[in-house]
């Protein structure tokens, strides 16, 4: 048990994390986006050490979510904390109903469910990846592989997938601009073979977490660019508008262009949300 991932989740539970997450803040964002949205996202950490009783509350939750509006989750590292997690398919027994794909033909059967899925939701594919595999203690870095990134070039070459605009889900974030070493600790170690098999896009957008820091920029590809942008948790309490719980709002137009991407935080004066600039910055890379 002395080197059991959860000992130092656990720790860092205590002695950090149980100091800054908050359940009022946590429920202020789930109300909000329950009556503000027409389809809500979450890109992972759902839970903090994977366990069971974390995953029944998180479940709760959102199918407390889903009476009122459509919910698609993808894993984070949190959520698929050890081998065995990871092996027994937990996180795909607890939250298969949010993953569900229109075109199962093109997921791949991995332990954290079935990647990549696809739902396609008027002009938008809203397309859901797992950068979530279980790491020794201290390092929480992700990976999407081979085969999923495979299948995820084929799914963006289908008819119904290519007409509409890609809004790629995953937790890690697929730029990074840090030393490799650091990134190879907490990044996404296939970072690169992701943004190339995206390279052929003409637009796009990719949505991830991990980073619990609120930015948004742009990946230039031969035929356009692809818009990516990060959301913070939904209960961190944090002095710095860009950290502390919210939620990200986007606007599409009809034929599934980005109107506006906006934020909003948790206000702990009162628990309202007001709205916060997205930092923007010039380069992804």
């Amino acid at each position: 048990m002395l080197f059991n991932k959860r000992i130092t989740g656990h720790a860092n539970l205590i002695l950090r994390r149980g100091r800054v997450h908050r359940l009022d803040y946590l429920r202020c964002v789930l109300t909000a986006a329950a009556a503000q949205a027409d389809h809500i996202v979450v890109t992972g950490d759902i839970t903090n050490l994977a366990l069971e009783t974390e995953y029944e509350a998180a479940r709760a939750l959102l199918d407390g979510l889903a009476r009122a509006v459509e919910v698609t989750v993808v894993p984070g590292n949190h959520d698929i904390y050890l081998p065995s997690v990871h092996r027994e398919r937990r996180f795909a027994h607890h939250f298969e109903p949010f993953m569900r794909s229109d075109l199962p033909q093109f997921a791949r059967d991995l332990p954290a469910g079935p990647f990549p899925f696809v739902k396609l939701r008027g002009p938008l594919a809203i397309i859901g990846l797992s950068s979530a595999v279980p790491r020794p203690p201290f390092v929480s870095a992700g990976y999407v592989g081979h085969h999923q990134l495979e299948a995820l070039a084929q799914l963006l070459a289908h008819p119904e997938v290519a007409r509409r605009m890609p809004v790629l889900l995953i937790h890690h974030p697929p730029v990074d601009a840090r030393w490799r070493a650091v990134r190879l600790r907490d990044g996404l170690v296939d970072a690169e073979a992701l943004r190339h098999t995206l390279a052929g896009l003409s637009r796009g957008l990719v949505l991830y977490g991990h980073t619990h820091v609120r930015v948004r920029c742009h990946i230039p590809t031969a035929a356009g660019s692809i818009h990516v942008v990060s959301a913070s948790g939904a209960a961190l309490d944090h002095p710095d508008d860009a950290v502390r719980a919210g939620l990200n709002e986007y606007h599409f137009d009809a034929d599934g262009g980005i109107d506006s991407v906006d934020s909003h935080v948790v206000d702990p004066s009162d628990l309202s949300l007001r709205s916060t600039a997205i930092a923007a910055r010039r380069s992804c890379l």
